[in-house]
């Protein structure tokens, strides 16, 4: 709004121009949608339904829908609360075995093929340690150190001959196919553990449909349930 000249003060501030273009926009806009809303109700079927009427009626010339109530009762519900633990732990016990059988393959080996834990060997003497020599203590070749598996000794080295050579190529496809199968063994564990935490989860809704008093001891997480400590009641 902009100050008017003093004789025409008395009729008020005066609308600037693109104040009166955004209070004309405005007004079109609804003109607008109130027409598009005419023309839709003209060319609406009369004998048209919708599934939703039947859940909708008219109160004080508002439009409510009705919320339908399951008919259930506690005991269905409960037995419903049991089915679906039983079917969380079932595929849960179907996750662990397959880490079961994925550990078995892979032999809890890393990337490179090192184990994760340590050899920890044992001397007497300051001697000894300062002496000491990893191939030679394993009897094997100084190149073969690193390796936990299929790692011949010197003995058998001279006794058998090379059967044959692994190229650089076939060793990083075996290497990616191996580091493939623990990122697979990984998110295997990852769903294990997430489908334990929902089984406890409908465990503990199914527990508080008992009517027993219980209280709230600790709230629940995204990895662990609600803990209630429940009213002790003797059993008959």
């Amino acid at each position: 709004m902009a100050h008017p000249p003093g004789f025409r003060k008395h009729l008020g501030l005066l609308e600037k121009k693109k104040d009166y273009k955004l209070r004309a926009d405005d007004y079109r806009k609804k003109q607008e949608y109130l027409r598009t809303l005419r023309k839709k109700a003209l060319e609406k079927n009369p004998d048209e339904f919708y599934y939703k009427m039947t859940r909708v009626k008219l109160q004080d010339g508002v439009h409510v829908i009705k919320e339908t109530k399951e008919e259930v009762t506690p005991e269905q519900l409960k037995l419903m609360r049991t089915q679906d633990v039983k079917y969380i732990e079932m595929k849960r016990v179907a996750e662990a075995k397959k880490i079961e059988r994925l550990k078995s393959e892979l032999h809890l080996l890393d990337f490179q093929g090192k184990q994760q834990n340590k050899h920890v060997f044992f001397f007497d003497t300051k001697k000894e340690v300062e002496q000491f020599d990893v191939a030679t203590h394993l009897r094997t070749a100084p190149e073969l150190v690193d390796r936990v598996f299929n790692r011949p000794t010197i003995e058998t080295l001279q006794k058998e001959k090379v059967k044959g050579v692994t190229y650089q190529t076939r060793l990083k496809r075996i290497a990616k196919e191996r580091q493939k199968q623990y990122d697979c063994l990984t998110q295997r564990i990852e769903r294990e553990k997430k489908l334990f935490v929902i089984a406890q989860k409908i465990q503990t809704r199914k527990d508080l449909l008992d009517k027993t008093r219980k209280v709230k001891v600790k709230k629940e997480t995204v990895n662990s349930p609600a803990i209630y400590k429940f009213q002790s009641r003797r059993k008959r």
